[in-house]
């Protein structure tokens, strides 16, 4: 699978190196252009790429990992998604802690308002409830997988996403819709930042 993401922070980074090392290709892009990836690109190695936004988001599979004030401009950048997985790892601070702000959507989920500004994309929430340092390492544990919790309106999108993430090792769990399940793991819901072991 070719796997775009959109950002090149430590989350990205952190599926990037998953992938890689089970055998996908990885096409990284951020707001700074392609050159300013290169010493990552060499870090990755072989299967790693730099691109534009918009030329990330030709991948298989598209991972969203901006910080969430950028998320309107990297959409209006793409091409359009018809019938792409769209992983959304956001989480919508409007300034990130120690001073943070959380984005006042009203009715609408964080992946509900992404979704509404990528018409035609398969947006699946994941990744979003994990800190990037316990996405970064192998998932599994002497007790057990590191659970995945991922939410999505379009059923085979969502097995797209757990099948990948059961090959990274972890062990996903499906909450639902983007409205039910998205709710419960964005901010202020109750398994955000939630971090459990699942027993094999």
């Amino acid at each position: 699978m070719k796997i775009g993401t959109l950002g090149a922070g430590t989350i990205a980074q952190a599926i990037a190196r998953h992938a890689i090392r089970h055998g996908h290709e990885v096409v990284l892009s951020n707001s700074r252009g392609p050159d300013s990836l290169a010493p990552l690109v060499k870090d990755l190695g072989a299967r790693a790429t730099a691109a534009t936004p918009a030329e990330a988001a030709v991948a298989d599979l598209v991972v969203l990992a901006v910080g969430w004030p950028q998320v309107p401009d990297v959409a209006a950048q793409l091409p359009p998604l018809d019938g792409t997985v769209v992983i959304d790892a956001t989480n919508q601070f409007d300034s990130p802690p120690p001073n943070a702000e959380i984005a006042d959507l009203g009715d609408l989920t964080g992946s509900e308002y992404v979704a509404s500004l990528l018409p035609g994309a398969r947006v699946v929430k994941a990744f979003n409830a994990l800190f990037a340092r316990f996405i970064a390492p192998d998932p599994r544990h002497e007790a057990g997988r590191q659970v995945l919790f991922l939410a999505g309106d379009d059923t085979d999108a969502k097995n797209t996403v757990m099948g990948l993430a059961s090959q990274f090792g972890f062990a996903p769990v499906d909450l639902g819709t983007l409205r039910e399940g998205g709710r419960l793991t964005q901010l202020g819901g109750p398994l955000s930042g939630l971090h459990a072991l699942k027993q094999d």
